[in-house]
């Protein structure tokens, strides 16, 4: 995708992460340790404000104050850091910033920021019980990010080991397919992109009915416990 698609997608995730702070700040978040959605509030929007410093800064050590306790303080205090972010992406995605992986570059944040929206507004709404559809596009590409950024810097960090195998995944409805690992594919892993998606970070169980799995699904398993995302 281009700077303008990640840009629009960003803007709406924003949009409907916000409308969720008109819910219950109260309700736990299942798939986020015992935060609630107060708690993923401030974790979303400090992470807003984190990226900005990364472009105007270059700096990855910014530290923001903890989001307001107050309901409307902190619907505003989102609302502000999200404008304010979505401003400073809006450049070429070439300009150079401050990144925890390469490249180091504005564009990097625009799909970060893009794809950590959207994985916390489908927390917020699922905590809420109402979780909306993801974007096909958008996903597709967040699985690419798991595989090209994630899992690589996991292992970098010391929380991984490297893969002794490939695993091969393939979205059944886009038609999308990665392979992670060395060598040829010794397992496939199959299904629709928005449940591998979700199930690459954590949020559904890789047992679950809409997976298909062919090859040797035990060493597929091994190279998923990874683990590939943080």
């Amino acid at each position: 995708m281009d700077s303008a698609a990640y840009l629009a997608h960003l803007r709406r995730e924003l949009d409907a992460f916000r409308r969720c702070l008109d819910g219950d700040l109260t309700v736990p978040v299942e798939h986020c340790g015992d935060w609630t959605l107060h708690d993923l509030a401030d974790h979303l929007g400090r992470g807003n404000i984190w990226s900005t410093a990364a472009v105007v800064e270059r700096r990855g050590d910014y530290e923001s104050i903890p989001a307001p306790r107050e309901p409307a303080e902190l619907a505003r205090w989102f609302e502000k850091g999200a404008d304010i972010l979505l401003r400073v992406l809006d450049a070429d995605p070439d300009t150079g910033a401050w990144t925890f992986a390469p490249p180091h570059t504005v564009g990097f944040w625009q799909r970060r920021r893009a794809l950590e929206t959207l994985v916390h507004r489908w927390d917020a709404e699922h905590a809420l019980g109402v979780p909306g559809p993801l974007d096909p596009e958008l996903v597709a590409d967040g699985i690419a990010e798991v595989f090209d950024t994630m899992a690589p810097r996991q292992i970098d960090r010391g929380r991984a080991r490297p893969p002794e195998a490939a695993l091969r995944v393939v979205a059944t409805d886009t038609g999308g397919s990665w392979t992670h690992g060395p060598g040829a594919a010794v397992a496939t892993l199959a299904g629709p992109a928005e449940p591998l998606f979700l199930m690459l970070w954590g949020r559904l169980p890789r047992d679950a009915t809409v997976f298909t799995w062919e090859g040797d699904r035990a060493a597929g398993e091994r190279i998923l416990d990874g683990p590939l995302t943080p």
